[in-house]
């Protein structure tokens, strides 16, 4: 019974660890700002930064 109980206590630590990932994608495949401005052919790269609104 002791085993259970231990066996059960690692895999509820388990969902734990491993649900507290999380992945952000910016969306430009990775690539920085400017780097994007320069593919698309814009003018600024403001458009393109993280946390940019309008």
């Amino acid at each position: 019974m002791k085993r259970y109980k231990e066996l059960g206590i690692a895999f509820i630590v388990a969902i734990f660890v491993t649900s507290c990932v999380a992945v952000k994608s910016n969306g430009n495949r990775g690539l920085p700002p400017g780097q994007v401005k320069k593919v698309t052919g814009a003018k600024s790269a403001r458009n393109y930064a993280p946390g940019h609104n309008k």
